[in-house]
């Protein structure tokens, strides 16, 4: 356990350097690619590889511990992987990325954070975290779980009409219009910061805490970046809208 706990202090700390970088120098993928990066693979097939490894790595868990997986080792995993099916596979074989590239250096940079984010949240999951088996009707579990389900509905629906706006607009970007995007750039981002609040919130685990932290460090960057990009780049683009968290940032 100290060793765990370690691990979680100095991947804290890694997340508050990346936020402070991700601040001033935007990562160089989708519309902040950067040829100078180093060599690029299709973007489709880039998403794939560094996300899918946060269900492999997950499954292996439910393998190696399968003598010992209960009700909420399997409602945990299976609420992880709702996720992450989604965002490994099917959103990358439904966005529109034909053409695109992605530079090895993130594929590679993701991936290694997948990897380590499931060690540590698996490791809590199934090796250091202790749930009585009404834990599912405590009310952090279910406060967590609807927070959850709220930001996979505004994560999906967003990544639906962008892809929406794709198909009937063509390559290249426009003003994307409805929903939550009435109200802030980055609504996808929005949700998936929900999301992992929500782990968090259900979890009520160190683990499900630092998690937030990085998607924090990692979102709130990424969503300055690209609202000043479109309002750079996008005619007409709406000078009112917020960031990534309605009437607030």
């Amino acid at each position: 356990m100290e060793t765990y706990t370690n691990i979680l202090f100095i991947w804290t700390g890694i997340s508050i350097v990346a936020f402070i970088t991700l601040l001033f120098r935007s990562a160089p993928y989708g519309r902040h690619s950067m040829s100078a990066w180093g060599p690029a693979i299709s973007s489709r097939l880039g998403w794939i590889l560094m996300e899918s490894p946060a269900v492999y790595l997950m499954l292996l868990f439910i393998i190696i511990y399968r003598d010992s997986l209960g009700i909420i080792e399997l409602t945990f995993t299976v609420i992880w992987l709702v996720h992450y099916v989604h965002r490994s596979f099917i959103w990358p074989l439904r966005a529109k990325l034909e053409g695109k590239k992605i530079t090895l250096v993130v594929v590679m940079l993701a991936a290694i954070f997948n990897f380590v984010n499931v060690y540590i949240q698996g490791s809590w999951i199934f090796i250091f975290g202790s749930y009585e088996r009404d834990w599912m009707l405590s009310p952090f579990f279910i406060t967590g779980f609807v927070v959850f389900l709220i930001g996979l509905f505004i994560n999906i629906r967003s990544d639906n009409i962008l892809i929406k706006l794709r198909e009937d607009h063509g390559s290249g970007y426009h003003v994307p219009k409805g929903f939550l995007f009435n109200k802030i750039s980055n609504p996808n981002y929005f949700g998936e910061i929900l999301e992992w609040l929500g782990w968090f919130i259900m979890t009520l685990s160190p683990a499900g805490l630092v998690f937030f932290i990085w998607t924090m460090a990692n979102l709130i960057p990424r969503a300055k970046s690209n609202h000043e990009w479109c309002l750079k780049n996008i005619e007409g683009y709406p000078t009112d809208r917020k960031r990534v968290i309605p009437f607030l940032y």
